[in-house]
């Protein structure tokens, strides 16, 4: 039985991937739990046999991901990202040249590791670059995010489809991709990518940094005194009031010498006390009055004392983030977590109400108060929020200059054909643990586990794509609409391919996109080689919006962007590259027929 030409395992499959991105866009689930019930649905429901259901665990690309993770832990712990973002960047005299000198290094480095590791690093140093600089940082960040993405694709291990795409394509025709197949093609397009980016640099928004609205420590901190007449002397913090005041919270007391941050409900008020509050001033004086409390005599809250007592640290709330249209006053997130919520700006403007009181967005950054120890890379917190200012200082040294070459050797002997790609790469990952450029508790933690899901359950939704027939009958239908022009058909699937990965996981959409790709090409009579390549390179080119990519996501809080923003730019992005991709593709792999 069919209906529209499809079977019942057919329609099973185009509901589970709807139901599935639905979720995905309108929940805050995880993602590797969604992927994980969509496999599930498709086994239970006869589309898939067990091994085809679980054919993506033992996916060859998926492998080299995990493994690949090793391999980036030895260089993070050993300095190389740090090293080369402090030799490179230098003080350029034009926004030319600063968007070309942080771009090029960008996208060499995104060519070999995770992209998301090279931007959380570099957002950081955009932000101190661009006061040297005297320029907006969101003139920097979205050109930030966007070289990563284009570095990305000049290697078959710079980002995930190219590793899922290629993966399928060894599966399908028993040859293996060269692991720089795509460097000419990505190279063009970073160039054009780069020369755009200067051309339409007046389409960058020029927004307010985020962190500027917490520039002055006594612009949203007051200190009172408790005096030794005050009545509420002896009481506990919940009893005299002073736990959730209007305008503000006390984010500490002094007894003493002895700081107690976060503050109990139960802490006891003393004589000689002094108390540290946040929120907007000329409504938290109003306390002096109210509770018999008096000006402290001098500032406590010197910034030097922040630096050996306690800590402030900015923040910026993750899309998917649990604390999203919530309030940190109805949560107990300060307390499970020991810090305190100093401050929250928007878009680089400080909102004037009670911090604990605000209703958080995604973007928006928060001021912390809290201990310099404080371990802010448990799964809970960073899943969470971001921290920008949080990076260790690696010790820059031989095992520097060991992992680089580890790496580099990884990528000629691959290249070469020395080695095949999957035993490089674990070869690399155990000379980076043998030579101690990573530890082996390091090592594990650096595997993205959540990753590896999405990965194994976009290579099985791919399965399911062309087993039941879709890919044949959109490859036909595609067919039917651009006629039998090669460039016509690989152009139309790359624009619609572009397009979903902007709210999609681009793994996803390559390895969706894949067996359509691959289908219209056969029938067509053409190998489909030049077709992948360029697929690769355009389910990578999400520049629209802010959720097409887990980089545009770090970027834009500490950018303080606006959706919009990316779509000004973004939109003509996508466009320039797609024709980049397409002119590039035919000219360095011209189309050749099948062999008969």
């Amino acid at each position: 039985m069919e209906l529209l030409g499809f079977n019942i395992y057919a329609w099973i499959t185009i509901a589970t991937i709807l139901i599935m991105f639905s979720v995905l866009l309108f929940t805050k689930l995880r993602a590797d739990l969604v992927f994980l019930g969509a496999i599930s649905i498709l086994f239970v429901t006869g589309v898939l046999d067990a091994k085809q259901a679980f054919s993506g665990f033992s996916s060859t690309s998926v492998v080299i991901t995990g493994v690949l993770f090793v391999v980036v832990a030895g260089l993070t712990y050993t300095g190389v990202l740090q090293w080369i973002a402090k030799h490179l960047l230098g003080q350029p005299n034009s926004y030319s040249k600063a968007i070309i000198r942080l771009m090029l290094p960008v996208a060499a480095l995104s060519s070999f590791l995770s992209n998301t590791t090279v931007v959380a690093l570099f957002v950081g140093i955009v932000k101190m670059w661009s006061k040297k600089l005297n320029i907006s940082p969101s003139k920097l960040l979205i050109p930030l995010s966007y070289a990563s993405g284009m570095g990305g694709v000049c290697t078959l291990i710079g980002t995930p489809p190219n590793l899922i795409i290629s993966g399928l394509y060894t599966d399908h025709t028993g040859i293996a991709m060269n692991v720089l197949a795509t460097t000419i093609p990505g190279l063009f397009c970073l160039f054009i990518g780069v020369l755009s980016i200067i051309a339409m640099r007046r389409l960058l928004p020029n927004r307010k940094a985020p962190e500027t609205a917490f520039e002055a420590t006594s612009d949203y901190t007051v200190e009172f005194l408790v005096p030794s007449d005050c009545p509420f002397i002896g009481e506990s913090i919940a009893t005299a009031g002073l736990s959730n005041v209007r305008g503000g919270n006390l984010i500490e007391i002094i007894h003493y010498d002895e700081v107690i941050s976060p503050v109990s409900d139960d802490e006891p008020i003393l004589g000689g006390d002094r108390l540290v509050f946040a929120g907007q001033i000329d409504e938290l004086l109003d306390l002096k009055k109210s509770h018999g409390l008096v000006n402290a005599d001098h500032l406590v809250f010197t910034m030097k004392e922040v630096e050996t007592n306690r800590q402030l640290r900015t923040a910026y709330v993750n899309f998917g983030s649990s604390l999203i249209n919530t309030s940190i006053g109805n949560s107990t997130f300060e307390k499970d977590n020991k810090m305190t919520l100093v401050a929250v700006a928007r878009r680089g403007m400080r909102i004037k109400e009670s911090p604990r009181e605000v209703v958080l967005q995604a973007g928006d950054t928060l001021l912390f108060e809290c201990s310099p120890h404080l371990n802010i890379n448990t799964d809970d917190l960073s899943s969470q929020l971001h921290f920008f200012d949080s990076a260790q200082v690696a010790n820059i040294g031989k095992k520097t200059f060991i992992s680089t070459t580890i790496m580099i050797l990884m990528v000629v002997l691959s290249a070469l054909n020395v080695i095949p790609l999957l035993q490089c790469a674990f070869i690399a990952a155990m000379a980076m643990l043998l030579f101690r450029c990573c530890n082996v508790d390091q090592a594990m933690k650096s595997i993205n586990w959540e990753i590896l899901m999405v990965f194994a359950g976009s290579v099985v939704l791919g399965v399911a794509i062309q087993k039941t027939g879709i890919a044949e009958k959109l490859a036909f239908g595609i067919l039917d609409i651009c006629g039998s022009n090669p460039i016509v058909v690989m152009t139309a699937i790359c624009f619609v391919g572009t397009f979903i990965t902007e709210f999609i996981s681009n793994t996803a959409a390559g390895a969706m996109f894949f067996p359509i790709m691959y289908e219209a090409a056969e029938k067509l009579g053409y190998e489909p080689y030049p077709f992948l390549i360029a697929l690769m390179i355009s389910v990578s080119s999400s520049f629209a919006t802010p959720i097409g990519s887990p980089t545009h996501m770090l970027v834009y809080g500490p950018g303080g962007y606006r959706f919009s923003d990316f779509m000004r730019i973004g939109l003509l992005m996508n466009l320039i590259i797609l024709a980049a991709n397409i002119l590039i593709v035919n000219i360095i792999y011209p189309l050749t027929p099948l062999t008969q």
